[in-house]
């Protein structure tokens, strides 16, 4: 008797902490956290706070897409919801190879040069590093806006010509290696284990600002970034250019003049300017910066060289650093791009998908115990097949045998692992019997055309 009820309270006791444990990671996402439950003394102790909210992403994107159908929209378009989530996981696989290189610097200055002792179980000292932290992302933020090399990484968060949650997570692999330079002033005296906490927490926030589902938050709009706040910033239309930059507080927009609030006489155009039609997230990730080489190319002399990679996008030869407001487009209405695949396709790049995403996650489980060739050789298997199955969206017509060579490969991987995992023989029946779909059909086959989203 006494056993069972121990056995009772035992499992009464799990599920209490894995309804704690949900609780927690919920309220992470809306900056809701308790100091006490996160000071920590070392970096290295810092848990991934953002890898572990990425099941709450995507049910949080589940979730949207059916609040947006029973409001009558299009909700999450599958082609465009899948590359924001490939740009996700781009940007983990950068730092699954770095290893948490890029706060290095970090780290050194505050070693050598910190010019205060900042106790790190103190409470005081998570808020300024909350404060602190959101107080730098504006002026990097603004930055990726305001020079033209910086752009070229940070565009890629604006390629959606949709607005939901999953732009949220749609960024370079190299974002985090073009923006620590401007938190390096917080390193003279905030922790590293804090601004790296805090770090997280504010693009966790992040997240779920970017979505239409949400119409206002109230007096809230005062202080804190909003949906409503972000889709200004993302819009293309003239009116929406280079205001509200803010992380999560969007005071700091209203203090520098940056502000700009949402209006219901302009409706919003998503996406870049000069919109690049693909589903293809490598494409996707590059094509800007052979822009900027192009442009630094075509320039003669130092001066405009110089400024072809510092000043704005904008900027001409002739005109201030950031470009002349007369000639820049107003963006009014558009027509997205957008791919009719049949419903067998889909399903078909659905499921690869979730196999390249097990085995992202499997990546992350494990990585700190393998060699860094080895690390680098499955990254690439990730990033290939992200980009095929984009290029598969896009209907390519190198995709289908570009899919040949990828389900080939992994089929021939599946067998060569297949006694350390008792799923790698059924893995490895499915691409070849994938493989061989895409050999004995070309894309003739396929009726795929563009169609339009109202």
């Amino acid at each position: 008797m006494a056993a069972e009820v121990f056995a009772n309270a035992t499992v009464e006791n799990g599920v209490s902490d894995l309804f704690a444990g949900h609780m927690k990671a919920l309220g992470r996402m809306f900056y809701i956290i308790s100091p006490k439950e996160t000071m920590y003394e070392k970096q290295e102790d810092v848990p991934n706070f953002f890898r572990q909210s990425y099941p709450y992403f995507l049910i949080f994107m589940v979730i949207e897409h059916i609040v947006l159908r029973l409001k009558g929209k299009h909700g999450i378009r599958l082609n465009d919801g899948i590359t924001s989530i490939s740009h996700g996981l781009f940007q983990e696989c950068g730092r699954l190879i770095w290893r948490g290189a890029e706060s290095y610097l970090y780290t050194w200055i505050y070693a050598h040069y910190r010019l205060i002792d900042l106790q790190w179980d103190n409470p005081l000292t998570w808020y300024a590093a909350a404060l602190g932290v959101d107080f730098c992302y504006y002026w990097m933020h603004r930055a990726c806006h305001e020079i033209h090399i910086l752009w070229a990484q940070h565009q890629v968060h604006h390629t959606s010509e949709d607005f939901n949650m999953g732009v949220g997570i749609r960024q370079s692999v190299l974002q985090g290696w073009c923006g620590f330079i401007f938190y390096l002033p917080l390193a003279l005296a905030i922790p590293p284990a804090q601004f790296v906490m805090h770090h997280q927490f504010s693009y966790i926030y992040m997240f779920w600002i970017h979505t239409e589902a949400i119409k206002s938050l109230g007096p809230l709009e005062y202080i804190l970034n909003t949906p409503s706040h972000h889709r200004v910033h993302h819009g293309s239309n003239k009116y929406c250019l280079d205001v509200n930059y803010g992380g999560v507080l969007i005071i700091w927009d209203r203090i520098f003049g940056t502000f700009r609030p949402e209006t219901d006489k302009v409706e919003i155009v998503y996406g870049l300017i000069y919109n690049q039609p693909s589903f293809n997230p490598l494409y996707l990730q590059t094509f800007y910066t052979r822009y900027v080489i192009e442009k630094f190319r075509s320039l003669q002399s130092w001066e405009h060289k110089f400024k072809a990679v510092m000043w704005g996008p904008s900027w001409e030869p002739g005109t201030p650093r950031l470009g002349d407001e007369a000639k820049k487009v107003d963006i009014t209405q558009r027509e997205k791009y957008d791919v009719l695949l049949p419903s067998w396709c889909n399903a078909y790049l659905i499921v690869h998908y979730a196999f390249v995403l097990y085995g992202f996650f499997e990546l992350s489980s494990r990585y700190m115990g393998m060699t860094p060739i080895s690390v680098l050789i499955f990254v690439l298997y990730i990033i290939a097949s992200l980009t095929v199955i984009g290029m598969l969206f896009d209907n390519s017509q190198y995709a289908p045998m570009l899919e040949v060579l990828r389900c080939s490969a992994l089929a021939f991987l599946a067998r060569s692992i297949s006694s350390t995992s008792p799923a790698m023989p059924v893995l490895q029946v499915v691409y070849v019997v994938s493989a061989m779909f895409w050999c004995l059909h070309t894309l003739k086959l396929l009726e795929i055309k563009k169609s339009k989203v109202e």
